[in-house]
């Protein structure tokens, strides 16, 4: 059992050799005592081999799990979370490891549900207007009106439904039955939000701003999108 505010980031790897150590000490030059989980899906660019080299300078502190190919970013949550809750983790963290997601930014996720009152905390692309750098005109667009369409159909207030940067209280966890979320993909972010407010769960989204990736290349695709689109339709008839 971890002690008390303790605080896991899950970070999802594949194919993230050049971004992977840079990550990982970032996330360890914070101040706080945070502790990492990498989820690796057998990366054939020795991610999983990179951030094995480092478990013994942060030891107790950095943690990998491998699992044999590409098997989805919800399923890498879901066994994240899991392995959080029975590690007794306090906060758990969801992020990316381009750094599209800015590691000085956790304490602020943090704050908003230890001192804020939430009990997950979104960082949010479109909470204070649209603050994405460097992301092509077309994909903002898709993701920009992807919340829209969430919060049309869903008649939720989240304004950035697909963010993948996120602070969870273990709460929400345990209020959530994981092996039902269905969404294996980006729309796994989608289900993930809407099921913890459908069970009552208070949400804060802070601001922040997402820089596209700078090295190593994007796991987005058609099928992605796809699945998210159809998959919203399915959660507004779902019984909860």
């Amino acid at each position: 059992m971890q002690t008390k505010s303790s605080k896991l980031v899950i970070i999802p790897t594949y194919n993230e050799i050049e971004n992977a150590e840079r990550i990982i000490r970032a996330v360890f030059g914070l101040e706080g005592g945070y502790h990492i989980l990498i989820i690796d899906d057998g990366s054939p660019d020795g991610t999983a081999e990179a951030v094995k080299s480092l478990q013994g300078e942060f030891e107790g502190r950095l943690h990998l799990i491998e699992r044999s190919g590409k098997l989805g970013l919800g399923t890498a949550y879901i066994t994240g979370f899991k392995w959080a809750l029975e590690k007794g983790y306090d906060y758990i963290f969801e992020m990316d490891a381009d750094f599209s997601h800015d590691p000085a930014d956790l304490p602020r996720l943090l704050d908003a549900c230890e001192s804020g009152g939430a009990d997950f905390a979104i960082g949010s692309r479109y909470a204070d207007g649209v603050s994405v750098v460097n992301w092509p005109i077309g994909r903002i667009i898709m993701s920009y009106y992807a919340s829209v369409y969430t919060r049309t159909i869903l008649g939720t207030k989240i304004m950035d439904s697909t963010a993948g940067f996120l602070c969870y209280s273990r709460r929400v966890l345990e209020g959530i039955n994981l092996d039902a979320v269905r969404m294996k993909g980006y729309g796994f972010q989608i289900e993930m939000k809407y099921t913890a407010v459908k069970k009552g769960f208070k949400v804060a989204e802070v601001p922040v701003i997402f820089v596209n990736r700078k090295a190593g290349s994007s796991k987005m695709s058609g099928g992605i999108f796809g699945e998210a689109f159809w998959g919203v339709i399915a959660l507004r008839f779902r019984k909860f």
